[in-house]
C-alpha cells in the first residue's frame, strides 16, 4: 500500500484552499455542490466545502508542500527532533561536568567513604572492587585538572548549541540548516569511527549509521553543493508539484484523486 503523504497530512491538519483571481484557474479550483461551494485543496487535491482560506493572484498563492516535498519535510523534522533531544542531553552532561569540577574533592571523599562501606558486600559476591574497571574509570576522573574539566564542559556546550541551532533550522526547512547539518555531522564522523575502534556498542553503531544516512539523505535529496542541479532544481521541483502550477500549465483540469 502506497503511503499518501498529502491525504494523511490533510486528515491531521485540515485542507488548505485558495481562490485565484484568474478566471480560468478559479473555474478549475472551484465547484458548486448541493451542499454549497467547494474548493480544491492545494495539498491533496480533493474538494473541501466552505469558503477558501485565501484569495488573490495565482502567483501569490501560499506554497503548500506536496508529495515528495512533504515527505522530505517530515524527515527533516524527525532529524530536528533528534538533534534537539541530543542537544539537551549534551547540555545536561556539560552542566554535570561543570558542577563536578567545582566540587571534585568533596565528591572524591564521598565516593571513597562509600566504597569502603561496599567492600564487604562486594567480597561476599566475590567481586573485587579494587580492580574493578568501573571503579577505576571513576577514580581516574578525580585526577583531572579543574581547567581540563571546565574546557570539556565549554566544548560540550558549544557542540550542544550547534545541535539546537540545527534543530530549529531543520524544523523550519531552512537551506542553511541543511548545509550546517551536513558539514557538522560529517566533521564528527571520523571521531565516531575512532570511538568504535576502542569499544563497540549498539548505541554507538546506531548513532553512526543514523548520522551517515542523515548526511547522505540531505546531501542528495536537498541537492546541496550543486549536486543534481543544486538549489535551482529544488525550487523547480517544488513549483512543478504545486497544484496551482499544475493547473496553470494544464490545458484541462487535473483529475481529482479518489
Amino acid at each position: 500500500m502506497k503511503w499518501d503523504w498529502d491525504r494523511r497530512t490533510c486528515s491531521r491538519r485540515g485542507h488548505i484552499t485558495y481562490a485565484p483571481t484568474e478566471p480560468h484557474l478559479n473555474e478549475r479550483l472551484r465547484a458548486q455542490t448541493a451542499l454549497g461551494e467547494a474548493w480544491r485543496c492545494l495539498r491533496c487535491g480533493d474538494f473541501a466545502l466552505g469558503e477558501p482560506h485565501g484569495s488573490g493572484k495565482a502567483e501569490n498563492a501560499p506554497y503548500v508542500p506536496r508529495g515528495k516535498a512533504l515527505r522530505d519535510l517530515f524527515i527533516l523534522r524527525f532529524l530536528a527532533v533528534e538533534r534537539m533531544v541530543r542537544g539537551i542531553f549534551i547540555i545536561l552532561v556539560a552542566v554535570a561536568i561543570w558542577k563536578f569540577s567545582n566540587s571534585q574533592t568533596s565528591v572524591q571523599q564521598f565516593f571513597d567513604s562509600n566504597l569502603t562501606l561496599f567492600q564487604p558486600i562486594a567480597a561476599h559476591f566475590h567481586y573485587d572492587l579494587n580492580n574493578s574497571p568501573i571503579v577505576g574509570s571513576i577514580q581516574k576522573t578525580f585526577s583531572y585538572k579543574h581547567s581540563t574539566l571546565a574546557i570539556t564542559a565549554a566544548a560540550l556546550l558549544a557542540y550542544a548549541l550547534i545541535e539546537i541551532v540545527e534543530a530549529f533550522g531543520l524544523w523550519a526547512a531552512k537551506r542553511w540548516a541543511e548545509y550546517l547539518t551536513v558539514v557538522a555531522t560529517a566533521a564528527f564522523l571520523p571521531l565516531e569511527v575512532y570511538e568504535l575502534t576502542h569499544k563497540i556498542s549498539y548505541f554507538k553503531i546506531g548513532t553512526l549509521v543514523l548520522n551517515v544516512l542523515a548526511v547522505l539523505y540531505i546531501l542528495l535529496a536537498k541537492r546541496l553543493f550543486g549536486l543534481r542541479g543544486g538549489a535551482a532544481a529544488v525550487e523547480a521541483e517544488g513549483h512543478s508539484a504545486s497544484l496551482i502550477e499544475v493547473e496553470t500549465s494544464a490545458g484541462t483540469p487535473a483529475p481529482t484523486r479518489t
